[in-house]
């Protein structure tokens, strides 16, 4: 893959933690940028999924058991 560098401005705590983080994992700092990109951009995907999945069975509709009767009304229920 094709890489290209990025400046970043960053508070200084942040990137002094950011680098301690990145020498435990024996990665750079570069790398450690480069998986949570990653993760944010996998995840955001898997969440797209998602909602076009729900939105597809939402257009489907639901089997509520009624074998193409319409349910009674509020009214109706209330008669009882």
């Amino acid at each position: 893959m094709a890489t290209q560098n990025v400046t970043l401005a960053l508070p200084k705590e942040l990137l002094k933690e950011a680098r301690l983080i990145a020498v435990e994992r024996g990665t750079s700092l570069s790398g450690l940028r480069a998986e949570y990109l990653g993760r944010a951009v996998r995840e955001d995907e898997g969440y797209e999924q998602a909602r076009k999945r729900i939105r597809k069975r939402l257009r489907r509709g639901f089997d509520l058991g009624t074998k193409g009767s319409r349910l009674p009304t509020r009214v109706q229920l209330h008669e009882r």
